[in-house]
């Protein structure tokens, strides 16, 4: 069994609905008019407390499949359960325990930031409104919005509305979270911010379920993800164990570039990328050792002056599984 195979059976499709997980689904399919599928037998486990990354490129099925997991569309076929309920059947039960941020925030920009999440807390029949305003303030300062929570809605960022979208999941506590690119319009700063809130909502034992396009983003913040591709499920598993899975690239710093990238694929490396005084590329198949590589470049006369094997990312994990780059947005 690969690394990138025994983590998907940490978690896999065979855990039920109280075996720990948030959200299991089996067999989980969606099929529109004509055939077409978006989601074809998808069986994917969400750990308890988790941190839990979708990936997918354009088209993967991602928003189709957190919207059946929130009961927004029914699936065609195959079952989801979230927090050990069946979905759509106990959406009334489930969903005041879960804060969702989906396709960005339905907002009412004649009010302000402060009367949106007011008019959001009202609609909520399990909110006390004795304590309303404390819930109100504690969610805008929690993201970042006090200062402009007396602004009109409309006149907000992009980044902004993610912001108060976001508070607006958090006014209750919530056992799952569910965040469709939550930084979606953030710069630096503000994705750092919204990154750091999420690893403090999973401290606290909220069980986060994020999709990003953003590859970087789901390696520094998730415990564990999955990979779409065409509707299907391609992998899941602890991020540090897919990333694992993927080989990392060979690099050799040398003022010979040519004479290098030339030995190494004499030797059955691929994928060769020069840059400046610096060749990449992925080792050869079969279990050429790296040692032997080296000595193959000095005997060729190349000046080594740093070899070695890159750690692969949860990019190159991605890339070896979809054959896709990295802008995936979708």
């Amino acid at each position: 069994m690969t690394d990138t195979a025994a983590a998907t059976a940490d978690t896999g499709p065979d855990a039920g609905p109280d075996s720990g997980s948030v959200i299991v689904t089996r067999g989980l399919t969606k099929r529109y008019r004509g055939g077409q599928s978006a989601v074809d037998g998808l069986d994917l486990a969400v750990p308890s407390g988790s941190v839990f990354g979708f990936l997918g490129p354009n088209g993967s099925g991602k928003t189709t499949t957190i919207r059946m997991l929130m009961g927004l569309i029914a699936p065609t076929s195959g079952t989801a359960h979230v927090l050990g309920r069946p979905m759509p059947a106990a959406s009334r039960s489930v969903l005041p325990q879960v804060g969702a941020l989906i396709e960005g925030p339905a907002l009412y920009g004649f009010l302000t930031g402060r009367g949106n999440l007011v008019r959001f807390d009202s609609a909520d029949p399990a909110a006390d409104p004795r304590t309303r305003r404390t819930r109100v303030e504690n969610a805008l300062e929690r993201v970042g919005l006090g200062a402009a929570a007396g602004k009109k809605a409309r006149t907000y960022s992009l980044g902004m509305k993610q912001r108060l979208g976001l508070a607006a999941a958090l006014l209750q506590p919530r056992r799952l979270l569910v965040l469709d690119e939550p930084t979606n319009g953030l710069d630096p700063q503000g994705m750092r911010e919204i990154r750091s809130l999420v690893r403090e909502l999973a401290a606290e034992g909220t069980t986060v379920f994020l999709s990003s396009h953003l590859l970087d983003e789901i390696e520094q913040v998730c415990t564990h993800a999955a990979v779409m591709a065409r509707g299907r499920l391609l992998v899941q598993g602890p991020v540090a164990a897919l990333a694992a899975g993927a080989r990392g690239r060979l690099t050799v710093t040398t003022p010979d570039p040519v004479d290098a990238a030339r030995i190494l694929a004499e030797h059955g490396a691929t994928g060769l990328v020069t840059d400046g005084d610096r060749v990449s590329a992925d080792a050869p198949p079969g279990g050429v050792e790296p040692a032997d590589l080296n000595a193959a470049l000095v005997r060729g006369g190349v000046r080594v002056r740093a070899f070695g094997i890159e750690r692969a990312s949860l990019e190159d994990a991605f890339v070896a599984l979809t054959g896709e780059g990295f802008d995936v947005a979708g």
